[in-house]
């Protein structure tokens, strides 16, 4: 059989089960690029859903145009910026994402038969709350939650909103409910960040724990007060 034969593709995407990452229109993009590098870095496929309102703040807050015909590209200059807005800060690997239109309803996270091992929307503004919460599915990054809900796989909603509204509040214990996992993206101290960079890495990790993903994003608590000042963090020489 010759590399790269459809025989071959076909093979590689039944064994293939991947993430699905949702990026709604809420502030905070960096927390959905350091989760997907945390991803590609611990050997997970990733299949990418980019709502058209997070096309905007990815835009006000990088400067980068994410184009369906161009994605590869946008994304691996996106992925390749660090939390403080300086370009080329990483190199990521993008070859195993794939990347689905968020009016695609007919894509694959559409269907519970589609082999996937969980979702993680990040960051999740209270609009797709809402939509998640009251099933309405009105486009593929809702319906993709849906069905992870309904299938019973892993959904972690990392929610980027302050202060939160009450009927914000009812659809979080309603996702709660469901079997979700609620993640505020509320960066943490206690690791010792000296960055911008630190911050949001603790956030990404703490989704990434939810998901039971391998990664070193942060220092963890050992019960010994003071040792963030004292011991380098994981990423330190």
């Amino acid at each position: 059989m010759k590399p790269g034969s459809d025989h071959e593709d076909h093979q590689h995407d039944e064994a293939r089960r991947p993430w699905v990452v949702g990026v709604s229109g809420a502030s905070g993009t960096p927390y959905a690029a350091a989760v997907l590098r945390g991803l590609l870095d611990a050997g997970e496929s990733v299949d990418l859903i980019v709502s058209r309102a997070s096309r905007l703040t990815l835009l006000d807050e990088t400067g980068i145009s994410f184009r369906d015909a161009h994605w590869r590209d946008d994304l691996r200059a996106w992925l390749g910026r660090g939390a403080d807005g300086k370009p080329g800060t990483f190199a990521p690997d993008v070859s195993d994402v794939r990347h689905w239109p968020a009016g695609d309803l007919a894509a694959g996270p559409s269907s519970g038969s589609y082999r996937v091992k969980g979702m993680l929307i990040v960051p999740a503004s209270t609009a797709c709350v809402a939509g998640v919460a009251l099933g309405l599915s009105k486009d593929l990054l809702q319906r993709a939650a849906s069905v992870t809900l309904k299938e019973r796989r892993p959904l972690v909603v990392a929610v980027r909103e302050t202060p939160l509204g009450g009927r914000t509040l009812k659809h979080l214990v309603t996702l709660d409910e469901a079997g979700a996992v609620v993640l505020p993206a509320s960066p943490g101290f206690y690791a010792g960040a000296t960055h911008i960079q630190d911050l949001v890495d603790f956030v990404a990790g703490r989704v990434l724990d939810a998901a039971g993903v391998p990664h070193r994003l942060y220092r963890r608590w050992e019960g010994e007060l003071g040792g963030s000042r004292t011991e380098p963090g994981p990423g330190a020489p």
